[in-house]
């Protein structure tokens, strides 16, 4: 067996301080590597170009190299101070919401040049809608118990009960949010560091990640913007549950928050595995009510802890105005019609749609049982009809019901990260639909789909970028297609 060649430029495992010269999407920053060999390109995620960055190498090609960031050494001349703590979840949370906007635009629309072959993309390009809030946007929270602490003055672990976020990276290691991140409540986030004490004032231990062992896991919350009421969700493996009063820290929470508190369920969670809700264990009501109310665009919805709920609902409106705008720009492939509404989650889009457009029937598909469900109960609240759920796999429902080809003029599209199986991608073009509105949360999987929906005979027409996530590198789009 031949020797394979060793890589002149970088080890697997080595630690280099880098330079973030340019910025590509997902997040990824680019730093060069230059010797007698040449040229070589690292990619370093939740970098910014200007940074001085010490990362580490996880994995190399001849042609580049994926690196894991360390510690930031040297900051942007772009980022500015802001006055929230910095968490994984927001890495450019320091960078002004304008130059975010331009390196998403930017990076999204090259995809689709690159992977979609759209090469004429600006001149489609229909515009870029903003989260109407750029701070404090999510509706849910999951903090994390650990019984290994992170020590910011020294930059190592040490073992401490915390409540907060996972470092990035480490999984075994907490990080305690002291103050507001500036993405979630911040009244909520500023009493985190008192239900700590709370929690570690009753001797129970905190999560122990490599000894797979401990009481306190997880603390989810959940805020309605219509009531603003706030839902949680302590979940705690059973070992020694005898020794916590949950009607006491139920009570806690209420003294805090008051009027807020919705209400408290107790999620048992002994498996192994770094997950928040378990496959087996149990969920119980311990105080309130188990659902709270949110409003979008006229309709409501009750979600409960479990249900898929888009994260940045003002955001979420207005993305789903612009799949309505696209979906209702030529009525007449749509009065009168059906419209297929595939991965159709809680059913949303659709109800927006039915209540807007005349005598049209709305099929909504979905794979998850308890999202059509949800979907189901939904219409019924926003006294919608015109409208059916099937929990279904998308590709199997095409291929038993026949009777829908040729018969749809408008498909709505809106799937998981992975986007669509090729082979599902084929039945629903297959269906001959006229116009296809296809919403995306990864544009690298959505600019995949492109070239073979445009092989199939389908023009892109016009594509928006929507910011449901500031301070992230996530991006939705919103695409338009037409048969030519």
């Amino acid at each position: 067996m031949p020797r394979r060649e060793r890589n002149p430029f970088v080890k697997r495992n080595q630690v280099l301080e880098l330079e973030v010269k340019s910025y590509a999407f997902g997040g990824k920053g680019i730093a060069k590597i230059r010797n007698e060999k040449g040229e070589f390109v690292v990619f370093i995620p939740n970098t910014l170009p200007g940074q001085v960055v010490k990362a580490q190498i996880k994995k190399s090609s001849k042609k580049y190299a994926e690196a894991k960031l360390i510690d930031v050494l040297k900051p942007s001349k772009d980022e500015v101070t802001v006055p929230y703590q910095d968490i994984p979840g927001a890495p450019y949370i320091q960078l002004p919401i304008e130059i975010q906007h331009q390196y998403k635009k930017e990076s999204t629309l090259s995809l689709f040049k690159r992977i979609g072959k759209v090469n004429h993309i600006e001149d489609i390009f229909d515009e870029f809608i903003s989260s109407p809030n750029a701070f404090h946007y999510r509706n849910k929270m999951e903090y994390g118990f650990s019984a290994i602490g992170y020590d910011r003055v020294n930059k190592t672990d040490k073992d401490e009960f915390t409540l907060g976020f996972k470092r990035r990276g480490v999984w075994w290691m907490g990080d305690n949010l002291e103050k507001d991140s500036g993405l979630f409540d911040k009244e909520l986030e500023d009493h985190i560091k008192n239900i700590r004490s709370y929690c570690k004032a009753t001797g129970l231990q905190a999560w122990h990640g490599p000894k797979k062992e401990g009481f306190f896991r997880y603390f989810v919350v959940r805020k309605s913007y219509k009531t603003i009421e706030l839902l949680f969700n302590l979940v705690t493996t059973s070992y020694e549950l005898e020794r916590f009063d949950l009607q006491k820290f139920a009570n806690y929470l209420v003294e805090l928050f008051g009027e807020r508190v919705a209400g408290l369920l107790h999620t048992i969670n002994d498996e192994i595995g770094d997950r928040t809700i378990a496959t087996t264990g149990s969920i119980n009501l311990v105080y309130g009510k188990d659902k709270i109310v949110e409003e979008l665009l006229g309709l409501n919805f009750e979600i409960s802890m479990k249900s898929f709920f888009q994260t940045n609902p003002k955001s979420a409106e207005k993305l789903y105005s612009k799949v309505v705008d696209y979906v209702l720009e030529d009525k007449s492939k749509v009065d009168n019609t059906v419209v297929m509404d595939l991965f159709c989650g809680t059913g949303t889009i659709g109800q927006i749609v039915a209540s807007r457009a005349t005598n049209t029937k709305i099929i909504g598909v979905d794979i998850v049982k308890s999202a059509i469900e949800d979907a189901t109960k939904n219409a019924k609240r926003n006294n919608i009809t015109g409208v059916k759920f099937y929990a279904a796999d998308v590709g199997k429902f095409l291929q038993q019901h026949p009777e829908y080809k040729g018969k749809i003029k408008t498909i709505i599209l809106d799937p998981a990260r992975a986007g669509i199986v090729p082979k599902t991608l084929k039945k629903i073009i297959d269906l001959n639909a006229d116009r296809m509105v296809y919403v995306s949360c990864n544009p690298a999987t959505q600019a995949r789909d492109t070239e073979e929906l445009r092989s199939a005979g389908y023009e892109l027409k016009k594509i928006s970028l929507v910011d449901q996530f500031p301070h992230t590198a996530h991006i939705e789009t919103v695409v338009l297609f037409e048969k030519c």
